[in-house]
């Protein structure tokens, strides 16, 4: 198992970190993990291979260095707008009955909700075999790099929010090589924050409800994704445990292969642009909104699977109400 992840060094500048096992190690002459896999890309040659032939340098403390509010994203590029942050739901296999709750309406509760339509679609056809296209995913966009907040910076909650939920969630990362071939590069622990209020008020609203920031990281898992990922999502308030549930991801636990999830995002030609980077969240079933929980600033969100290294830890920060509306002056 190979982990990257990246850290502010001593200089304030970015250093890559690759992990195998207890040991951490700076990645030498590594100018971001978005340029190894820039390299690895216009090379062909496996990422993990890139990362080893440019060696290991002097040796990290990964968790000091998470302490010290030094841990970067995993990877990001130098111009936010050409990192894109979308993602799918009504992907896992207990997605629907959380999802379907929410949008249910109590006089005609024999009827199938779009919801549990679109997720039987994925039950149905989301695993179609190799070369077929299966049934589209629902789809969502989160904004771009902007939006991405890496472990142990706040999770900022607009003024106009009605909720401030976690979403754990596993994330492929990807970049497009110079000719727009999509490349996957690893997959991260996220926490996919959504305003599951907003949404529950009208499912056309769901748009609004995911222009959130959301958490990635603190580790990028080199390779393929488990199978049967097993985690723990968790809300500390005031240093104790508010709440805590499992969450699974991995094809074991999906109604979608990585593969359709994957083709019905990069088959539009916007997300097929040369070096453009993605950062694509594959959906949950695991929601503490879905147990009545309603989060405050202060609290900490943690989300864990032992497959990605570190936990993924984050504080929520609430904007204060604002007063009247937003201007536009014109030119």
């Amino acid at each position: 198992m190979m982990l990257l992840s990246q850290i502010e060094n001593a200089s304030g500048g970015v250093s890559v970190v690759v992990r195998s096992g207890s040991e951490a190690y700076v990645v030498k002459n590594a100018e971001s993990s978005y340029a190894l896999a820039m390299e690895a890309a216009t090379s062909g040659r496996p990422l993990a291979d890139v990362i080893r032939e440019h060696g290991f340098g002097e040796a990290v403390d990964l968790e000091a260095a998470y302490a010290e509010g030094r841990m970067l994203l995993p990877i990001h590029h130098d111009d936010p707008a050409h990192c894109h942050l979308t993602g799918t739901g009504l992907t896992h296999l207990g997605s629907a009955s959380t999802r379907n709750a929410m949008h249910v309406k109590p006089d005609k509760e024999a009827a199938l909700t779009d919801s549990m339509k679109m997720f039987q679609m994925g039950v149905e056809s989301g695993k179609p075999a190799e070369g077929e296209v299966g049934a589209q995913p629902e789809w969502f966009y989160k904004g771009n790099g902007t939006m991405a907040v890496a472990a142990g910076k706040p999770l900022h909650s607009p003024s106009f929010a009605e909720d401030a939920g976690e979403e754990p969630e596993i994330a492929g990362i990807y970049i497009n090589g110079p000719d727009g071939t999509p490349f996957r590069v690893g997959f991260a622990l996220s926490n996919e924050f959504s305003d599951h209020i907003t949404e529950r008020g009208n499912y056309l609203w769901l748009a609004h409800s995911k222009l959130r920031p959301a958490a990635i990281g603190p580790e990028m898992l080199i390779g393929d994704l488990p199978a049967d990922v097993q985690g723990m999502s968790r809300i500390y308030r005031d240093g104790e445990v508010l709440w805590e549930k499992p969450f699974v991801s991995g094809e074991d636990n999906m109604s979608h292969t990585l593969a359709n999830l994957e083709h019905h995002h990069f088959k539009y030609d916007i997300f097929r642009q040369e070096g453009d980077l993605h950062v694509h969240f594959f959906g949950t079933a695991t929601l503490s909104f879905a147990d009545g929980i309603s989060t405050k600033e202060g609290d900490i969100f943690e989300i864990e699977a032992p497959d990605f290294g570190m936990a993924l830890r984050n504080p929520l920060i609430q904007a204060p109400k604002a007063a009247g509306t937003t201007k536009v002056k014109a030119l």
